[in-house]
C-alpha cells in the first residue's frame, strides 16, 4: 500500500509538479477557511441575531443580515485562493487568477454596500424625515439613496477597471463632459434643488410659519418640497415660488426666534380729552382683551399731536402670529365701546369754510 501511494506521488510529480501532500495541504486550507466561514456564519445567525433582536430598532437586524453574506463567502474565496496558491497549480494564470478572485470580492461589497446605505437612509433617514413637518426632507430622501447607489456602483467599476489595467481617464474625462452637459441643460431645475437644500439646511421658515415675502404678501408656510415652496395668503390664495427665488430674497418671519408678535395699535381722541383717563381705558382694554400677553405687559404712550387729534399707541403682545389680526380686531372694538360709554371722542378730519359777504 505504502508502494502505491509512492508511485502515486511519484507520477503526480512527474507530470504535475505537485505532490499528494501538497494537495492534502490545499484541501485542509480550503476546509479550514470554509469552517471559518461556518464560525462567521453562526456568529451572525444566532449570536449578533439575538443581540440585535433586543434592540427596539429593526435596522442593526438588516445591517447584520445584510453584512453575514459578503463575509461569509469572502472568506471561502479567500481560502480557495489561498488554496490553489498554495499547490500553485495555476501559477501561469496567478495574476488573472488573483484579479478574478478579488474582482468576485469587490463585486460582492459593493452590493453589499449598496444595500447597507439602502437599510441606513430607510431606517434612519425616512423615520427622522417623518417627524419633520416639512416635505422637502421627505422628496429629498429618495433622491438621496438614488445618488448614493448611484455614486458606489459607479466608484466599484472604476475599481474594477483599474483592478484590470484598463485606463478609466477617457471615461472620467467622458462623465465629466456629460456632467456639464447635463447640468447646463437642467441648470433652472439644479437651482430650485439646491435652493431647496439650502432651505432644508438654514431653515429660514418650516411649515406652519407666516412669513411675510419680499414683495410684500403675508401668508402661511403649507409646504417646503424640492423645486417649490407653497404659501397660502390671507385670501386662500396659494402662492408657489421656486426655492432658487427664495434662497435669494429677503423674506420675514413673523415666528423667529420666537412665535410671539409684537402689535401696535394706533388711535387718535379729540383735542380737550382726559389723557390720563385715556391711557387708563386703553390699558385696561389691554390688560383684558383675550390673547394678549401678560409678560410682557402691555404699554400705553401718548406719542403724538396731530393736526385734529392727540395720538395715542396700544403696545401688545401677542402668542402667535396667526391671532395677530383677531386681537386687533378684539382691542379696536372694544375701544370703540369703551370710548362711547365714557364719552370720549374720536375726531375726524373737519374743515371750517368761511364765506365773507362781498356786500
Amino acid at each position: 500500500m505504502t508502494d502505491y501511494f509512492s508511485q502515486l506521488n511519484q507520477m503526480l510529480g512527474a507530470y504535475t509538479g505537485i505532490t499528494i501532500a501538497s494537495y492534502v495541504i490545499a484541501i485542509l486550507i480550503l476546509v479550514v477557511f470554509f469552517v471559518l466561514a461556518q464560525i462567521t456564519n453562526f456568529l451572525f445567525n444566532k449570536v449578533f441575531k439575538v443581540l440585535t433582536a433586543k434592540t427596539e430598532n429593526n435596522t442593526d437586524d438588516k445591517i447584520m443580515k445584510i453584512l453575514n453574506m459578503p463575509i461569509f463567502y469572502s472568506v471561502v474565496l479567500l481560502g480557495v485562493y489561498q488554496s490553489f496558491n498554495y499547490i500553485g497549480i495555476l501559477a501561469k494564470y496567478s495574476d488573472d487568477f488573483s484579479r478574478v478572485m478579488k474582482s468576485v470580492v469587490l463585486i460582492i461589497w459593493i452590493y453589499a454596500i449598496a444595500k447597507l446605505v439602502n437599510v441606513v437612509i430607510l431606517g434612519i433617514g425616512f423615520k427622522f424625515a417623518e417627524k419633520t413637518k416639512s416635505t422637502l426632507d421627505d422628496e429629498l430622501m429618495p433622491l438621496f439613496q438614488k445618488l448614493s447607489n448611484i455614486i458606489i456602483f459607479f466608484a466599484g467599476i472604476m475599481f474594477l477597471l483599474k483592478m484590470w489595467n484598463i485606463d478609466i481617464t477617457p471615461l472620467l474625462a467622458s462623465a465629466g463632459i456629460m456632467g456639464f452637459v447635463i447640468a447646463f441643460a437642467a441648470q433652472d431645475t439644479l437651482s430650485h434643488l439646491f435652493g431647496g437644500i439650502s432651505i432644508y439646511f438654514d431653515k429660514p421658515f418650516k411649515v406652519g410659519d407666516r412669513v411675510q415675502l419680499e414683495s410684500g404678501e403675508i401668508g402661511d408656510v403649507l409646504e417646503i418640497g424640492i423645486r417649490s415652496t407653497r404659501i397660502k395668503t390671507f385670501d386662500e390664495t396659494v402662492v408657489i415660488l421656486p426655492n432658487s427665488k427664495i434662497a435669494n430674497s429677503k423674506i420675514i418671519n413673523y415666528n423667529q426666534p420666537a412665535s410671539k408678535i409684537k402689535e401696535k395699535i394706533k388711535i387718535g381722541v379729540a383735542y380737550g380729552s382726559d389723557i390720563d383717563k385715556v391711557k387708563k381705558i386703553l390699558l385696561d382694554i389691554a390688560e383684558n382683551t383675550e390673547g394678549v400677553e401678560k409678560n410682557p405687559a402691555p404699554s400705553v404712550y401718548f406719542t403724538e399731536f396731530l393736526d385734529f387729534a392727540l395720538e395715542f399707541v396700544i403696545v401688545t403682545w401677542v402668542d402667535s402670529p396667526r391671532e395677530k389680526f383677531a386681537v386687533k380686531t378684539k382691542i379696536n372694538e372694544e375701544i370703540y365701546r369703551r370710548f362711547n360709554e365714557e364719552g370720549v371722542q374720536i375726531p375726524y378730519p373737519t374743515q371750517d369754510i368761511y364765506v365773507r359777504n362781498s356786500k
